[in-house]
């Protein structure tokens, strides 16, 4: 499981880290309320840990933007607040969960696992569109305007992130993390040739780009 933790006591931070590194998971650590929100609306996480007092940003303002935006990732509040219209109001601005300070991590792993259960356990979608390009996610079929695009598996896998992520910039890192498994940057153009390859075999001979470079920042999958 992939979790993204908002929180800025760095001792805090530092512990949830650790011990959900124990339990078999992995935790990206975001120290404020805006950096927390960026990586939760360009990242793939499977659940937020949010605390609801930040710096920049307050958890509740975080969650709420991002289900403005449709991100519907299952998101948990921390918060020493524990009265009744706390968690109510936590709940109503898009959390999934509300846990009140002090907890036992014992308890918070198990409230966060059930929501990657709940999550999991939704249809997921398996036929991406963008205009006339279409992706189908389980027959690994690629079509453009009705007519069948061959690619291979890297460059079906950079479709896909691409199409889930549409009309929203990729950086190179969100590719090299998502597509290739890279935790570091390699230093090579790996991500460049595989994209031209790609932007070739859905472009060429078709009506207009979607495959569109934003310069100084990454890539971006839109129609028209």
């Amino acid at each position: 499981m992939k979790i993204l933790l908002v929180e800025d006591d760095r001792e805090a931070a530092e512990y949830l880290q650790k011990a959900f590194a124990e339990a078999g998971h992995t935790a990206h650590v975001a120290a404020d309320g805006e950096s927390g929100f960026l990586l939760a609306d360009s990242g793939d996480y499977d659940v937020l840990v949010v605390d609801r007092m930040l710096p920049r940003r307050d958890g509740l303002s975080l969650i709420a933007g991002l289900r403005s935006r449709g991100n519907t990732t299952p998101a948990l509040i921390l918060s020493a607040l524990g009265a009744v219209d706390d968690r109510v109001t936590g709940l109503r601005a898009g959390g999934d969960d509300y846990l009140t300070k002090p907890y036992a991590f014992s308890e918070l792993l198990a409230r966060v696992e059930v929501l990657n259960r709940r999550a999991s356990a939704k249809e997921v979608e398996t036929v991406y569109r963008v205009g006339d390009l279409e992706l189908d996610r389980l027959s690994h079929v690629v079509r453009r305007g009705g007519r069948e695009i061959v690619l291979q598996p890297r460059e079906f896998r950079l479709l896909e992130y691409l199409m889930r992520h549409a009309g929203q910039v990729v950086t190179r890192t969100m590719l090299l993390e998502n597509v290739w498994d890279y935790h570091f940057d390699p230093q090579t153009n790996v991500i460049d040739v595989h994209v031209s390859r790609l932007r070739a075999k859905i472009e060429k001979g078709f009506d207009g780009p979607v495959l569109h470079t934003v310069r100084g920042a990454g890539y971006m999958l839109k129609a028209g």
